[in-house]
């Protein structure tokens, strides 16, 4: 794999730290894309990419296409917009990386085979030291024989990784294990403001959580920031409000209420209401905890 050249669409947080791992790791990273051409040229400067003018660009000078952006829109533009990722596509293997509606995974599957190209989904359950450590959690999905030919360098982002069947399927994962987080932040958000409006010892209250039925993973990476009000973020409250929407679309076309999940994302709609929406998910405390911004 490590004589392929490999672009990437997408610098944010996560996107920028792939290429530098994969760099780091002997890959030449060939060319690199952004809408802000301060942070594309930046990074390109950094890992010795050409800094590509347009989206045409980067397929012309890749084997392998890494998108890393926000949503369905960010993805339907940069692969159907007039400067585009298909264009002169023949031969190259997208793999797509944002959380996304399953359908549109699907889409490009089905597009990508009509110029000539492959596309996979490999959904991230991790964060920016993850990315840049090579210790993502993936998720894959699409063809198989495609994805066993690619797992070596996927092996080489990743500690751990799932091929979990066709097109569209890591997409609905993804959307189950974030929607399941989401709501596992909000109710510790909720457990710690309503001790400390209790007036207990929040620092005792999680050591008791730790060892009972509220432990959880979200225990130990967002319990000590929402105390301390540290909300840096690596995963925002508006891409867990996206996120948890997705899951709810999914349960309205299968008939399923999930009451639980459609509480937290009316909390992750709220921060962004409030201008908090850029503050990482454990930001939601700050709506649970006395005296705090939004709380009430």
């Amino acid at each position: 794999m490590k004589n392929k050249k490999i672009g990437f669409v997408g610098l944010g947080r996560m996107g920028a730290n792939m290429a530098r791992r994969l760099k780091d790791c002997g890959y030449t990273v060939s060319g690199v894309y952004d809408i802000s051409d301060e942070v594309k040229e930046s990074l390109a400067s950094e890992i010795g990419a050409s800094a590509c003018a347009t989206l045409e660009d980067v397929t012309a000078c890749s084997d392998i296409v890494f998108t890393v952006v926000t949503n369905d829109a960010a993805m339907e533009s940069i692969f159907f917009g007039d400067d585009n990722l298909f264009t002169g596509a023949n031969g190259t293997l997208f793999i797509n990386c944002a959380t996304l509606s399953p359908d549109t995974h699907r889409k490009l599957e089905a597009e990508a085979a009509k110029v000539g190209a492959e596309s996979v989904e490999a959904c991230m359950a991790s964060s920016i030291p993850q990315a840049r450590n090579g210790e993502l959690y993936l998720m894959i999905g699409g063809n198989e024989d495609t994805f066993n030919s690619i797992k070596p360098m996927l092996d080489d982002m990743s500690k751990d990784l799932s091929f979990v069947g066709l097109a569209g399927k890591a997409a609905e994962v993804k959307a189950l294990v974030n929607m399941v987080m989401n709501i596992n932040t909000a109710a510790l958000a909720e457990g710690l403001g309503l001790g400390q409006a209790l007036g207990l010892d929040l620092e005792m209250l999680c050591k008791v959580f730790s060892q009972t039925g509220a432990n959880s993973r979200v225990l130990e990476t967002d319990a000590e920031d929402m105390l301390g009000r540290d909300h840096e973020c690596y995963f925002s409250s508006e891409h867990a409000a996206k996120d948890s929407g997705i899951a709810l679309d999914l349960g309205a076309k299968h008939g399923l209420s999930l009451p639980l999940a459609a509480a937290t994302l009316a909390q992750y709609k709220r921060m962004i209401d409030l201008g908090l929406g850029e503050y990482d998910k454990s930001g939601v405390a700050e709506l649970t905890f006395p005296g705090r911004k939004g709380a009430s």
